[in-house]
């Protein structure tokens, strides 16, 4: 594998292929994530729509839902939705160039967190591409405030963040968890946290034509002080974690990674792509910066 260090663009040495259910909609979905060449970035395609373009590229603008997942729309009306655990995936394993085709609505959900898509793209293989990586520099702090919940993106000298819940229920409570987000730190400590919900919740849902999925085999559900997986959690402050997982995630929608620290309190996918709007809407705060690795010294 390649060294993560070299600053460079990266893409897939062969297709990862594999099938599974949206949690929202229900519907099985096959999905195919193939090497792209730089300048490409991440492209998701719609290959059960022939009738009119279904190339969304990846952008902060093609985000028009945030809700409950990330939705993603081009100018033919074509949407995708629940890309935030892929891309938190590319982010962390440095993937820059993607096309991802997907024959349904939305990505599947597998286990509810990014670990089966960081299997799906160790076992494809990384190569390295000549370019560059872009990296987005914070120059200024940004915020943003949706009633309790804010966040914003400060700057700093590599990748950080600190994301905070707080739940009145005695299984979640008060988390916290701040990390630079590298992809050993990805790996260790965030891949593998899985989506949560509310047991009381869960018919509301489906009643909106949502969350129909959804099941005990890919989000940790909760019941009153109790969790009703019967494995229980799979890591301490899992809820936090996936918390940040989504961020991650939602943010690698600008299209390359940050050199800033981000904070969330309370945030979802909704202050996030608040986040991301803001950030491109204050030019002046950011720019886009290129990494050279430092020349071994020589004696």
């Amino acid at each position: 594998m390649p060294p993560r260090n070299d600053h460079r663009e990266r893409t897939l040495v062969a297709p990862a292929i594999c099938a599974g259910v949206g949690v929202h909609t229900g519907q099985r979905v096959r999905l195919a994530i193939r090497p792209a060449p730089t300048g490409t970035g991440i492209v998701f395609v719609r290959t059960d729509i022939t009738d009119r373009d279904n190339r969304i590229v990846v952008s902060g603008d093609a985000v028009v839902d945030a809700r409950l997942n990330t939705m993603i729309e081009n100018a033919a009306g074509v949407r995708l939705s629940t890309i935030e655990h892929l891309m938190a995936a590319f982010c962390a394993l440095g993937v820059s160039n993607a096309v991802v085709e997907v024959d349904g609505p939305e990505l599947p959900i597998l286990d509810g967190s990014a670990l089966p898509f960081v299997q799906l793209l160790d076992r494809a293989g990384f190569r390295r591409q000549a370019t560059p990586v872009r990296y987005i520099e914070i120059l200024e702090p940004i915020h943003v405030t949706d009633g309790d919940k804010h966040a914003a993106l400060l700057p700093c000298d590599r990748y950080e963040m600190r994301f905070e819940i707080d739940f009145d229920n005695a299984v979640i409570g008060n988390q916290v968890v701040d990390f630079v987000v590298d992809e050993q730190t990805f790996r260790d400590e965030i891949m593998s946290a899985r989506t949560f919900g509310f047991a009381h919740e869960v018919e509301a849902l489906r009643q909106a034509g949502l969350a129909r999925g959804g099941s005990l085999e890919n989000a940790v559900v909760i019941d009153g002080d109790d969790i009703l997986n019967p494995g229980g959690l799979r890591m301490e402050r899992e809820f936090v974690r996936h918390k940040a997982l989504d961020a991650i995630g939602d943010l690698y929608v600008l299209g390359a990674p940050l050199l800033g620290r981000y904070e969330g309190y309370k945030a979802g996918h909704a202050v996030n792509n608040l986040l991301v709007r803001a950030l491109l809407n204050a030019p002046h705060a950011w720019r886009e910066v290129v990494l050279e690795p430092e020349l071994a010294n020589v004696g």
